[in-house]
C-alpha cells in the first residue's frame, strides 16, 4: 500500500521549477489516493458515507490523471 506523505512548501517550489519531480509528485498522490480508495472500499462497501467518497476519490483520481497525462507522463492504468 502506498503511504501519503504531505507535500511541502519545499516540495512544491521544487515541482514548480523541475518537470520530472513534478510528474514523481503526481503519481505518488495519484497511487495512494488509488491505495486509500481501496481500503475504504474493503472497510465497509455498503456505507453510504464510504460510497460519497468513494465517488469523490474516483473524480480526483481520474483530474490526478488528467493532469498527468497533460504534463506529458502517462497515467498509470487502473
Amino acid at each position: 500500500m502506498a503511504t501519503f506523505s504531505p507535500v511541502t512548501d519545499n516540495d512544491l517550489v521544487r515541482a514548480r521549477a523541475d518537470r520530472a519531480f513534478r510528474q514523481k509528485l503526481l503519481e505518488q498522490s495519484l497511487e495512494a489516493l488509488l491505495a486509500a480508495m481501496k481500503q475504504l472500499r474493503k472497510a465497509n462497501p455498503a456505507a453510504g458515507a464510504n460510497a460519497r467518497q468513494l465517488r469523490e476519490g474516483v473524480e480526483m483520481a481520474v483530474r490526478l490523471a488528467e493532469i498527468i497525462q497533460n504534463a506529458g507522463g502517462r497515467a498509470r492504468s487502473f
